[in-house]
């Protein structure tokens, strides 16, 4: 009995004798430049991003304003890049002379000097196909997306891939009328219509293949992305454009680092951080790091279209879920003796107070079966408008 308690005291005298542990703010030496994109040899637009690395405790984006940016090749020409905004760098097509080799040389405000090495041109071969399939990967039904490629030449081993998505959505209802400021007026359809949009989004995941301990130079149904079939972007039509680059043993290394680098750290069985061994040196400060990496080569490109005719009949979350049409203040539902935006305004103010956005009208409430109206049902714009998170425009590629 003693024992036991000269055991509990014991423990009871850790416990007393633990403190909370406040780590200190993870910090750090910053402001490295950070370099992203390649440089397209072909037809297609060369884009490039330039930002400083922040601390984890400081904004998540510092881009690099009003540098100076061109692509350079060893036969002394020079293409120069136009600032963008927000830290982004492009110029159209350049079609290089694939004999010669290039660089990417960036000239700061504050007048540091750096440049890429020079690298021959790597062209992607052609993509042979993307396919899907709704089983797989998933551990919820879902769409998987693959991608097959091949260098007959076998000159490519090493491959990097990026994607767009784009798809249809609606807002909860569909209004067929709009206000002007004073009078409700009927809403153009082709050119105006609110109810469905397109939404696109991009990878954010860094996506290698290489077939270097392969018999062939085959990548099979690489795994790219997959879609839960609750989600929104299989509900309608959805599309999905897919970019191949082509690149170099070093280059993907480099890739391959920055993946465990960004992707696979959080416990205690993941790989420590390694050092990013790019390929961009700071001519002014040799000794300054610089993360990035820039190739030489054109790209391959794959779009495919899926419909909802050609998936199970999955049933998708839809985005809005309190959503409603409006009462007045007898609460008779749906109507309103307006026929302006200003009373729409005094009926919010003095009825409801806590939305901060005008309703927009629906539909006609009519007297009787024949007219007049009378009123319009309505409901807020974050229910009416699809806008607020797409375009309405249809896209150039949309078939």
């Amino acid at each position: 009995m003693k024992r036991t308690i000269r055991l509990l005291a014991l423990m009871v005298a850790l416990v007393s004798c633990k403190k909370p542990y406040f780590p200190p703010t993870i910090s750090g030496p910053n402001g490295y430049l950070v370099v992203e994109g390649a440089i397209n040899s072909g037809s297609d637009s060369t884009f490039i991003t330039v930002s400083r690395t922040v601390n984890l405790d400081s904004v998540s984006f510092k881009p690099e304003l009003h540098a100076i940016l061109a692509v350079q090749g060893d036969n002394n020409a020079s293409y120069p890049l136009i600032e963008l905004g927000k830290g982004r760098y492009g110029c159209a097509g350049l079609n290089l002379d694939n004999s010669h080799q290039y660089r990417l040389s960036i000239k700061t405000a504050n007048n540091a000097m750096y440049l890429s090495a020079f690298l021959p041109v790597l062209n992607s071969p052609p993509i042979d196909s993307v396919s899907y399939d709704t089983k797989g990967a998933l551990t919820v039904p879902g769409l998987n997306v693959y991608v097959t490629t091949h260098d007959p030449a076998g000159k490519v081993l090493y491959y990097r891939w990026e994607y767009n998505e784009t798809w249809i959505f609606h807002s909860n209802y569909s209004s067929y009328f709009y206000s002007n400021g004073d009078t409700v007026l009927t809403r153009n359809q082709t050119t105006d219509q609110v109810y469905q949009c397109w939404a696109t989004d991009t990878s954010s995941s860094i996506l290698l293949g290489s077939s270097a301990k392969l018999s062939q130079d085959i990548i099979n149904k690489m795994p790219l992305t997959s879609v839960a079939s609750t989600s929104e972007k299989v509900g309608d039509e959805y599309s999905i454009l897919v970019k191949q680059y082509a690149l170099t043993p070093d280059a993907y290394d480099f890739y391959t680092n920055l993946k465990k680098n960004t992707e696979s750290l959080g416990s205690i069985f993941d790989p420590e951080p390694s050092q990013l061994n790019g390929n961009i040196l700071c001519e002014t400060n040799p000794m300054e790091p610089v993360i990035g990496y820039i190739g030489v080569g054109s790209t391959s490109d794959v779009r495919i279209f899926v419909t909802t005719r050609q998936l199970p009949t999955w049933q998708t979350i839809p985005f809005y879920t309190n959503c409603m049409l409006e009462f007045d203040k007898n609460q008779q539902c749906c109507f309103f003796n307006y026929f302006g935006q200003n009373e729409v305004n005094e009926y919010i103010n003095y009825n409801i107070g806590h939305y901060s956005n005008p309703f927009i009208p629906i539909d006609p409430i009519l007297a009787g079966p024949v007219g007049p109206v009378i009123g319009y049902t309505a409901s807020t714009r974050e229910c009416v408008d699809c806008t607020l998170r797409g375009t309405n425009k249809k896209p150039a590629f949309w078939r």
